[in-house]
């Protein structure tokens, strides 16, 4: 059977929380959600939070409670989901792409200076920061530069700041802990939304948490807060169901677990990787990767990375396929750095449900690609 590049890790304790909830016919928006906002606050050290049906509408209602007018332009990286487009169009707003740091998938303070260089004459009014395959930007120097940030951490849940610095780091409190406080704390510890306005954690697939489709939208101080609490009064129809809660309760509960996990994975990965002539990304040496993903810039074709994989059973796909640059959205010359690496960078399979064997048949496929 083919190894596939993602799964969910859906395991019998979510299933029992989701046949529960629907047991007791209450899928709706109800007590499991609230409990979900309650976990995630015991975890992210938010103000005030919404559970909402998607990543789309949290980064809509985001928008909006920034007043950010039809005509003005929202930043954005080139290698965000293509969904940001769509929300964008919805809500009349012009994009303005921003291209990504040489050898990272993330905006940096100068790209995003470059990007407003040549805006024109559009009225820029705001950042959307993607933590794109879950690597953590420098979201303290692109807020210094003044423009309201809206930050979606939804691939780098469990990706921390070492350095001590944001207003949930763990780092300080890590030192007199022991070694199972610490690795706690290193599952909250995840500082995404402790620099933006507003931060979105999508719930979808894909995303380092699954609720099966949904998404929280928190602020992390009080006047922030206050503007989200305005929207506390949403139709039902827009707050996430019960159902899909549930599941995410389990996976705050069991986030620890599955990032040791991961991390275990990564490092037999990148023992192999090292035998390679592929490069990696570098993410910044204040933050400890969560391992959402193993992606690989490669100096030879996806096509043929596809075919030598597909010969041993294993998937792999192209990182950023459903990106704006990799849907031909951005214009090669508009984001050069994010165009070549939509064109190169592969992803091979990493999440807990692995087994040994198939851990060590991707990584002696890592090892050997062309």
């Amino acid at each position: 059977m083919k190894i596939e590049v993602y799964s969910p890790t859906i395991r019998r304790k979510e299933m029992d929380a989701v046949l529960t909830a629907m047991v007791e016919d209450k899928i709706g928006p109800g007590e499991q959600a609230r409990l979900l906002i309650q976990i995630a606050k015991e975890k992210l050290k938010f103000e005030y939070c919404l559970a909402l049906r998607s990543p789309a509408l949290a980064l809509y209602w985001a928008l909006k409670s920034l007043n950010v007018e039809a005509g003005q332009g929202v930043i954005l990286s080139a290698l965000s989901p293509r969904y940001y487009a769509q929300v964008l169009a919805d809500l009349s707003l012009k994009p303005l792409y921003c291209d990504v740091l040489p050898s990272s998938a993330f905006m940096g303070r100068e790209t995003v200076e470059a990007a407003l260089a040549g805006r024109g004459d559009l009225d820029v009014r705001c950042v959307l920061l993607h933590h794109t395959l879950g690597y953590l930007p420098d979201a303290s120097a692109i807020c210094d530069l003044g423009l309201p940030v809206i930050e979606d951490c939804s691939q780098s849940y469990g990706t921390f700041d070492v350095s001590g610095s944001g207003n949930n780091s763990p780092a300080n409190q890590e030192a007199k802990e022991g070694e199972k406080e610490e690795k706690e704390e290193k599952d909250r510890g995840n500082p995404a939304g402790s620099r933006g306005v507003f931060t979105i954690l999508g719930l979808e697939e894909r995303d380092m948490l699954t609720s099966g489709g949904g998404a929280l939208l928190y602020a992390m101080n009080r006047r922030d807060a206050s503007v989200l609490r305005n929207l506390g009064d949403l139709p039902p129809e827009y707050a996430l169901p019960d159902m899909n809660a549930a599941m995410a309760v389990v996976q705050f509960r069991e986030a620890a677990k599955n990032l040791e996990k991961r991390r275990e994975i990564a490092r037999v990965y990148t023992r192999s990787a090292l035998r390679s002539r592929h490069k990696r990304f570098v993410q910044r040496d204040e933050a400890e990767y969560n391992n959402y993903a193993f992606p690989l810039i490669l100096e030879t074709g996806l096509k043929d990375v596809k075919a030598y994989a597909k010969k041993k059973d294993v998937a792999v796909e192209n990182a950023f396929e459903n990106s704006l640059a990799g849907r031909g959205m951005v214009l090669p010359g508009q984001c050069p750095e994010s165009y070549s690496l939509s064109l190169r960078t592969v992803l091979f399979p990493l999440f807990p449900r692995l087994s040994s064997a198939e851990i060590e048949t991707v990584a002696k496929l890592i090892g050997t690609i062309p």
